[in-house]
């Protein structure tokens, strides 16, 4: 279906981007028609690889795009016929909100992190949803170009063996390699989500989303230029998120339950085991990556222990901390495990926003040095004490 997909993607995408879809509509409808070469395999593949890349960087305003257009291409007979994502139904709310998150990131630079926050918590859970219904409902359907190849048939009839239709072959290996080239790219995107939800700085949030709406443009503008060049920049953005797919997972895995707890108030309903809890690395150790999820123990000996599965799947492994004495940080949103030496803290380990208020708990489960301010929470008992405001007296 639908011969041109990364043209009709990347031009719905800049009609979305810039609001211009009223003056563009001209040229559109003068558009001569394509030739029938445009139909081969051989194009349908490059236009399908810069079409799932685009999608992936954000789901849904690609989806949302790439249906309003096929859905104002389409003879008004034939509108009723089209796929779920190109009708009006779909493609006008999703692109409705696609404007009010925009509209968001506009305005929201100026406006305080406390207020922005719950915004970006409600665009991170779209970008999820949307991601996995892409995935699911959208990306099986362009992915399936060797139904189109009908010049090959025809080539063929004059031998006999026209009959031989070996396209869904074609398909069963186009689809799954989509989804891979799909996820890679939807799990940098994702990660990206995560440090704008994390970051406290609305700067840094915007220097975030401008530069992934920036790359989303060059797919869309390469695409629409010439498919073959934007379906090798796509590659190269596919290889690059496959190089950082392992630090995307760990963000990602991060970001989602960190946003879980937060949504949930799990740390209502949560208390922390006697033995044994889930938590991340909160910096490299002993080549075992940052962010890594796993359950801290202490084994035999005593030793603080973390044990983990690469990927969540793989068989697992384990890491003992390295000797030495261990605090429970207490930060303004979520809290850590701090390794102690003297006067210093050092970062070991993540706790989800589940620990908040439980700190105290987890310090004597593990025996540990106790309590203190970290992070946030910390910076703002510095500063009290250096003004001379609300701090304690001492002890006679």
């Amino acid at each position: 279906m639908n011969r041109c997909r990364a043209r009709i993607f990347s031009l719905a995408l800049g009609l979305a981007l810039t609001g211009l879809a009223a003056g563009s509509a001209p040229a559109a409808t003068s558009a001569p028609a394509k030739p029938a070469a445009n139909s081969l395999p051989g194009r349908e593949i490059a236009e399908t690889i810069s079409t799932v890349t685009g999608v992936a960087i954000s789901p849904l305003l690609g989806v949302g795009a790439y249906g309003a257009y096929h859905w104002y291409q389409s003879p008004a007979e034939k509108r009723a016929g089209l796929p779920w994502f190109a009708q009006p139904w779909f493609w006008i709310p999703a692109l409705i909100l696609v404007g009010l998150c925009m509209a968001k990131d506009t305005l929201g630079t100026a406006a305080p992190t406390a207020l922005k926050k719950p915004f970006d918590v409600a665009e991170t859970v779209e970008h999820k949803i949307s991601g996995l219904v892409a995935a699911g409902l959208f990306i099986p359907i362009v992915a399936m170009v060797f139904s189109h190849a009908e010049p090959a048939s025809a080539s063929l009839s004059g031998t006999g063996l026209a009959a031989l239709d070996l396209s869904w072959l074609g398909n069963v290996v186009m689809v799954p390699l989509a989804l891979v080239a799909y996820f890679i790219v939807f799990l940098a995107s994702t990660a990206i989500n995560i440090l704008i939800l994390l970051s406290p700085f609305t700067t840094v949030d915007a220097g975030l989303k401008l530069f992934r709406g920036a790359v989303l443009g060059t797919v869309a503008v390469s695409a629409f230029t010439n498919p073959w060049l934007g379906a090798a920049w796509a590659l190269v953005l596919i290889l690059i998120s496959a190089f950082i797919a392992g630090w995307s997972f760990r963000l990602s895995v991060l970001g989602t339950s960190f946003l879980w707890d937060f949504l949930t108030f799990r740390k209502n309903r949560f208390q922390p085991g006697p033995a044994e809890n889930g938590m991340f690395l909160g910096r490299k150790t002993a080549k075992v990556p940052a962010r890594t999820y796993g359950r801290l123990a202490r084994d035999g000996e005593g030793r603080l222990v973390f044990r983990y599965r690469p990927w969540l799947v793989l068989p697992e492994r384990q890491l003992a901390l390295p000797a030495g004495q261990y605090a429970v940080g207490r930060g303004l949103l979520h809290s850590s495990i701090l390794e102690v030496n003297g006067e210093e803290t050092r970062l070991a380990l993540l706790l989800p926003p589940r620990y908040r208020s439980h700190e105290d708990e987890l310090s004597n489960a593990y025996g540990l040095l106790g309590v203190r301010p970290a992070g946030l929470r910390a910076l703002s008992r510095w500063f009290k004490e250096a003004v001379g405001v609300g701090a304690q007296p001492a002890a006679a």
